[in-house]
């Protein structure tokens, strides 16, 4: 009989339970969001999506200073010292979750995309490589990349610890690709790469009819884009108008420090 009445009662919280979530909308981070471009022939809602987003590509600090994320194209140069990191990490995780293997052709660096294949150019002897970023470092000063102990004994620069060398952006793999693609290869991935959509939220409206006037006002503003996001939030339906095109948080930072929005604030797109 005890056990009976167990039952009864555990059947009854249950069902009372269920019948208390009857009827809530409940709203969650993987709600829809729909995106109005500011093409008029592009207001039917159209998702705004990415294909792959990158790891550990939020801006982050290491000894007070922080480092954003950097928007970079095939053909970009850049010049600095390198290092390299071996036995001391080897088998250890790497900032964007693998494991660092000292043999492999990898790299780290402060900034550039992860997965960003790259040619190292040892400016003292000419040898040169090709590695792909997937770790984050060297933090010294006038270093600009770490190689593996692989990479950097193949440009011959494991005795004198550093080199100077020349960086140039060859492509960007994608991601779950740890192999470095062949010349072939490269000519077909992506030549240029952002690594996230900064904007600004410069107004919300609960009619449609505000925010397309709003977006039709402020497009083109030095040279940004507005567009409508269409959001289910727990308060209804808002229609928010973000102002797009920024390389970087900092620079969407600097832009609204300005003051041509007020109550204007940083949004990202993943």
């Amino acid at each position: 009989m005890n056990r009976l009445l167990s039952l009864i009662l555990i059947f009854l919280v249950l069902f009372f339970s269920a019948c208390s979530t009857r009827g809530q909308r409940v709203y969650s981070s993987q709600t829809p969001v729909k995106s109005y471009s500011s093409d008029k022939s592009q207001h039917s809602s159209v998702m705004d999506k990415k294909t792959y987003s990158h790891p550990t590509m939020r801006p982050y600090v290491i000894r007070g200073i922080k480092y954003y994320p950097t928007v970079v194209s095939v053909g970009d140069r850049f010049q600095g010292r390198a290092s390299w990191y071996g036995p001391d990490f080897h088998g250890k995780h790497t900032s964007n979750g693998e494991i660092y293997n000292m043999y492999d052709m990898t790299a780290a660096h402060k900034t550039l995309p992860m997965n960003t294949i790259v040619k190292v150019t040892n400016q003292t002897n000419g040898k040169t490589i090709i590695v792909r970023i997937n770790d984050r470092g060297p933090f010294v000063d006038n270093r600009i990349i770490d190689l593996s102990k692989t990479g950097a004994s193949k440009i011959d620069m494991i005795g004198a610890g550093t080199a100077p060398v020349s960086l140039e952006i060859l492509g960007f793999e994608t991601k779950g690709k740890k192999n470095i693609p062949s010349k072939k290869e490269l000519k077909k991935l992506p030549q240029n790469e952002v690594v996230s959509e900064f904007a600004l939220q410069i107004a919300s409206f609960s009619r449609i009819e505000g925010a397309l006037k709003m977006q039709e006002m402020h497009d083109k503003t030095d040279g940004y884009r507005t567009i409508i996001k269409d959001v289910e939030t727990q308060s209804g339906r808002m229609f928010k108008v973000w102002l797009k095109g920024f390389k970087s948080e900092q620079e969407a930072r600097d832009y609204k420090a300005q003051g041509h929005f007020k109550n204007a604030f940083i949004v990202r797109e993943d």
